[in-house]
């Protein structure tokens, strides 16, 4: 018996065009889609360094597409993150208001989270175009400091990353995340405290530019040191 690939009406449902024209759309549903993980997500093995193949284990999970940047649900970070000191993974402790004047991008991340390895060699590139502008490039592992401490230092080494990283602890990571507790997040936030933006997950397309454009109006806003 033959496989049924024609209709009733004896015309091929699977046409070279058609196959090829779906082909197509999932490869563009595919590269839009923006990956993450859950922040509570058991923390993985060692991270590869660039280049090397992640761990196909390491559980990601969708998010809203490239386009949807989910607005902050906060407009100014709270004094209880300011002034919150964050152990640190060299020097003194993390104190986000000693960057005031400063545009900031804090992002939080962990060493076993696949979309964050994605990401990190994009903020170092970002941290390096516009750190002589101002701003300070902030990483907040939201792991247990104790038990990561090993593994952030050798994350740190692998990808050669050049800006301040350290620790969210528990009560920082949840007023940042504000219930959505998915990984990578990104603020960029003014000089003034305002976060202009803040990004959930990572589209290796998409995120990079929308970032760049978000740290370039925050300093362009020259009113928000006033």
């Amino acid at each position: 018996m033959q496989a049924n690939n024609k209709t009733n009406s004896g015309k091929r449902l699977w046409t070279p065009t058609r196959i090829a024209f779906t082909v197509l759309v999932l490869s563009l549903f595919a590269a839009l889609g923006i990956s993450s993980c859950s922040s509570g997500d058991e923390r993985r093995s060692n991270p590869p360094a660039p280049g090397v193949a992640a761990d196909s284990k390491a559980p990601t999970r969708g998010a809203p597409p490239a386009s949807n940047v989910a607005p902050p649900p906060v407009t100014m970070l709270p004094a209880s993150v300011t002034e919150a000191e964050l152990r640190a993974l060299t020097g003194a402790p993390i104190k986000l208001s000693n960057y005031a004047g400063k545009v900031l991008l804090v992002n939080l991340w962990a060493t076993w989270c696949g979309p964050c390895r994605k990401e990190t060699p994009e903020l170092v590139k970002l941290n390096k175009e516009f750190r002589s502008q101002g701003l300070e490039v902030i990483g907040l592992s939201t792991e247990n400091p104790d038990d990561s401490a090993d593994e952030v230092r050798e994350f740190v080494q692998n990808y050669k990353v050049d800006y301040r990283i350290g620790w969210s602890g528990s009560q920082v990571a949840v007023a940042l995340m504000q219930g959505r507790d998915a990984i990578p997040q990104s603020f960029v936030i003014s000089r003034s405290g305002r976060i202009v933006k803040r990004f959930v997950g990572f589209n290796e397309v998409a995120t990079p530019d929308q970032i760049r454009a978000a740290i370039q109006e925050a300093l362009n806003d020259k009113g928000a040191a006033d």
